[in-house]
């Protein structure tokens, strides 16, 4: 079994309130789940309103899936034009690690 995730430091564009915040970060993260079948959540930065830090992770039986799946959700948030990416750390581990 192979568990992986990807971090997700993002620069939110012209966001003026947690309110606004909200507004943009839901429903990048329910098309993420529903796109890509994975757990997402956000994970830091949350009084800041115009950054964000989200988590994905994923569970596979094997490390091939496990990376294009991330990959892919990596292209999908860095090509979002209402934010800017400012990094993405990702890491995977096999169960008997």
């Amino acid at each position: 079994m192979w568990i992986g995730w990807i971090e997700f430091d993002i620069l939110l564009g012209d966001v003026q309130s947690l309110k606004e915040k909200r507004s943009v970060i839901r429903p990048l993260i329910a098309e993420v789940k529903r796109r890509f079948d994975v757990s997402v959540a956000e994970v830091g930065d949350h009084s800041q309103y115009r950054r964000t830090q989200l988590g994905v992770g994923l569970v596979a039986a094997d490390r091939a899936h496990l990376v294009e799946v991330l990959a892919a959700v990596e292209r999908f948030v860095a090509a979002r034009p209402e934010f800017e990416l400012l990094s993405a750390r990702r890491r995977d581990l096999h169960s008997e690690d």
